[in-house]
């Protein structure tokens, strides 16, 4: 004989407990949840890692570039006005119109031997507005022409001290104090007192408008040198709350992914509480309430406990920044904008997560509620059609946003884009379970009962697939990016120079990261050069025997530069003389060489690119076609000036960096074209990478002959990109899968129980854990690529500088990892760490 109960509750009312039924749940609920918290401790860990990591990632990304409308000081208004015979009367203009006004003039002045360069500056300490510009260190400021505030960095290159003299630009002063921009600590200056620079530069004037007036429309000429701060601020949309904003956005799906399986775990846990609540005459709605409660205190706690060690977190880590942003950083300088918002998410998301569990639970008849047994999965074949639509959906609105690159519009698409690849990863990761326990049908038996119970309870399994695809989805798709964007042998990335390599320029040539010789940014025009080669020479050997080298090669060059023939990125980087001395110093031998070869190089695919010209004489353009050239189909090559179809041979040996002789002409090509070659600098290699005293006395040494040097930037390499990127999305990954599979094992103790009794070793147990985070990690890694791979493409197929084609760039070895690696170490782990014998074997533990 069975029973079973054949009316189902009544509906909440008045007359069923009404506000007071509800504040009684409430407070069983929260009695649970004491009670209980620690088997929610995955959940609250999660929820406060991830509430800190946003606290802290929130506060770096918002204080790390400079301060909303940095320059203007405390004025609404900035004009920024070119030196010149009509500085004065502009000025006088400005006051005229707008009332008080804050001049600061600046003089760009060269640093000797460095492409760099700082200001003279001359501002009053105590003007109107542009006092929050500059603050003291120590010392004073300055107030008589004979004496200079300079910076620390500054003070560092010129090995100043304060009470010292400086002798600098034909003039003396003295030292007087260090100062700073409180705005920007990269601005180097050295400050005098107001009308002390003769010829400035660039003249700051700010002003606040009286109220109401427009001072642009009664400036006339002037009114083009005029940027008001809601202009500056305003230009750029993406501001740094809005990503992060967005960031939070999806690390609260995260949670929420990654919660519903712990709250539907915990649901099942408490089924016989419940299913009594229920037979005492609780309504369905009362029973949800429980549940969504026990969700937003979960949410509420986690939320605060994170952003209380966030808080702790940045407080220690505020002064490292600081100095690495360049700026000064209040310690409760954070974007509550964005913290406010992430704590409201993070107990919204647990509040949803909580609700499916809740309904869930409701549909289970209270009689099989107090038996504890669990719902009957549900199906979902039907996620599968709507999850691919979506996926050709947002490939069809990544393709526009591709093919609009460089015209200023497609970031709707993109943002869309994305969103809807998350949506279909949503949708498609419970079909990947089904999947999954298809092809598992032959297995040994226990695997087969680990792919089935994942799609049994897909309620959590897919949800913990979702979390897992959708960062593997971030990891992978930034490899692909990074191995595409690196991958251009045309525009090449990368860092300039090898950490222990220094380039030495002539007079002649500015220099600069990824550009070689040229007259680049910050050239100077020195006050004494080095006359003859011979003498650069010399100046070259001393710099290296002071970062103690033999090692210089010379560098030449002929005037030739290479251009493709094509729409897409065009040429960048120098084209250096491939000298005997040069092949020698890389181990390149003559019969290494094709007698025929125009070009060496080191980039990889260049020998196989067609439609290549060698660009040499007058009508050299020094890096062929720039972007406004995509789409032109005529690149006309006249005899005399230029090559068509060079003969390039790749050769490894040759250096990688940007600014080095990666890509070498011939001697054979040089002579083949009558090309005349001239010095440009030497190529120096140290024994070990040079510290900054050796650099700071490198440029010191140049600038005497009127030389810079060029050192390695901070340009990452595409390996440190793609070994990071891999990293966090194995980590991220790895550590979503270890709650998953604690949830799943919590939910499916009674399966463990059972086959324990029925006389399943330990070696059975293993081998159920292990086949349950290799599925989900071989899922939530292939369905990641594979989206990835989709937005990838997506924006390649009809983009006009980063097509299809430069997606052959495979990071096939980060990719391996990902694919392979991450499953095999989930699998490995899950097997060393399973095998205990269930607790209460012979009895299901009482709630």
């Amino acid at each position: 004989m069975s029973t079973a109960l054949l009316d189902h509750q009544v509906q909440a009312g008045a007359g069923n407990g009404g506000v007071p039924a509800r504040r009684a749940v409430i407070r069983w609920a929260w009695r649970m949840f004491r009670r209980e918290w620690r088997q929610q401790m995955l959940v609250l860990a999660l929820i406060v890692v991830a509430l800190a990591a946003t606290v802290v990632g929130a506060a770096v990304a918002t204080n790390t570039p400079p301060p909303a409308g940095a320059g203007f000081g405390t004025a609404q208004d900035m004009a920024t006005l070119p030196g010149g015979p009509h500085l004065a009367s502009q000025i006088a203009v400005l006051q005229q119109h707008a009332g008080p006004v804050d001049v600061i003039e600046n003089q760009a002045v060269a640093i000797p031997g460095s492409i760099n360069t700082y200001d003279l500056r001359a501002q009053d300490p105590h003007g109107a507005f542009g006092q929050p510009m500059l603050s003291l260190v120590s010392g004073h400021y300055p107030v008589g022409p004979g004496q200079v505030a300079v910076t620390d960095g500054v003070a560092a290159t010129f090995k100043l001290t304060v009470g010292g003299m400086w002798h600098q630009g034909g003039q003396t002063r003295q030292v007087v104090g260090i100062v700073q921009n409180p705005q920007s600590l990269l601005d180097e200056f050295a400050l005098v007192a107001p009308g002390q620079v003769s010829t400035p530069s660039q003249v700051t004037v700010l002003f606040t408008p009286p109220r109401g007036k427009n001072a642009a429309a009664s400036l006339g000429s002037v009114s083009q040198y005029v940027v008001t701060r809601h202009d500056a601020v305003a230009s750029n949309p993406l501001n740094p709350e809005t990503i992060v904003l967005a960031l939070a956005t999806v690390g609260m799906l995260l949670i929420a992914l990654v919660a519903v399986g712990g709250f539907t775990v915990l649901a099942q846990r408490r089924l016989r509480s419940l299913g009594m609540l229920g037979a005492l005459g609780a309504t369905d709605t009362n029973i949800r309430l429980v549940v969504r409660v026990n969700g937003v205190l979960v949410g509420v706690v986690g939320a605060l406990a994170g952003a209380v060690l966030g808080l702790a977190v940045w407080l220690a880590y505020r002064p490292e920044l600081q100095s690495s942003a360049h700026h000064l950083i209040g310690p409760f300088q954070l974007p509550w904008v964005v913290i406010g918002p992430a704590i409201a998410l993070a107990v919204v998301a647990t509040y949803f997560a909580a609700s499916r569990p809740a309904r869930a639970v409701t549909r289970i008849p209270i009689v099989a509620a107090l038996s504890g047994r669990p719902a009957p999965p549900k199906q979902v074949h039907r996620s599968a059609v709507p999850g691919v639509v979506l996926f050709v959906i947002a490939a069809a609105l990544l393709s526009y946003s591709g093919s609009s690159n460089g015209n200023g519009g497609g970031a709707l698409e993109l943002v869309l884009g994305i969103v809807l690849l998350i949506v279909a990863i949503i949708l498609l990761a419970p079909f990947c379970l089904v999947v999954l326990a298809r092809l598992g049908r032959r297995a040994p038996i226990a695997i087969r009962l680990a792919l089935r119970d994942l799609a049994r309870y897909r309620a959590r399994s897919g949800s913990a697939l979702s979390a897992i695809s959708l960062g593997l989805f971030i990891a992978a798709l930034v490899c692909v990016l990074t191995a595409q964007r690196y991958g251009n042998v045309l525009d090449y990335a990368g860092p300039n120079v090898a950490s222990n390599q220094v380039i030495v320029y002539t007079p002649d040539h500015g220099g600069g990261p990824g550009n070689g010789p040229g007259n680049g940014p910050g050239g100077s025009s020195p006050s004494a050069t080095a006359s003859t080669p011979q003498a650069q020479a010399a100046v070259a050997q001393n710099i290296a025997g002071g970062l103690g080298s033999h090692t210089v090669i010379e560098l030449d060059q002929a005037g030739a530069s290479l251009q493709h023939a094509a729409a897409g990125r065009s040429w960048s980087g120098p084209v250096y003389v491939a000298t005997p001395q040069l092949l020698r110093a890389f181990g390149i031998t003559a019969s290494d060489v094709n007698p025929d070869a125009d070009i060496l190089t080191m980039r990889p695919g260049l020998s196989g690119l067609s439609q290549m010209q060698l660009v040499y004489g007058n009508d050299q353009g020094g890096g062929g076609h720039g972007p406004q050239d995509v789409g032109s189909n005529s690149y006309p090559c006249p005899k005399g000036a230029c090559l068509a179809n060079p003969v390039i041979q790749q050769v490894n040996a040759l250096p990688s960096g940007t600014s080095g002789p990666n890509t070498v002409i011939t001697e054979h090509a040089i002579h083949a074209l009558g090309l005349h070659t001239s010095v440009s600098g030497w190529l120096v290699q140290t024994p070990h990478p040079p510290t900054a005293a050796q650099i700071t006395d490198a440029r010191l040494t140049a600038s005497a002959a009127g030389m810079t040097i060029e050192t390695k930037s901070s340009t990452p390499s595409s390996a440190e990109i793609l070994n990071y990127a891999t990293a966090f999305g194995i980590a991220l990954a790895l550590g979503i899968l270890a709650m998953s599979i604690g949830l799943i094992r919590s939910e499916t103790a009674r399966d463990l129980r059972t086959l324990a009794a029925t006389g399943a070793s330990s070696f059975t147990r293993r081998e159920l854990t292990a086949a349950t985070a290799f599925a989900l990690a071989l899922g939530g890694a292939v369905l990641g690529t594979v989206a990835a791979y989709v937005a990838a493409v997506g924006y390649a197929w009809d983009n006009p500088l980063d097509g299809l084609s430069e997606l052959s760039s495979v990071p096939a070895r980060q990719l391996l990892f990902i694919l392979v690696g991450m499953p095999v170490v989930a699998a490995v782990v899950g097997w060393l760490l399973a095998g205990r014998e269930p607790a209460a074997m012979s009895r299901q533990p009482l709630e």
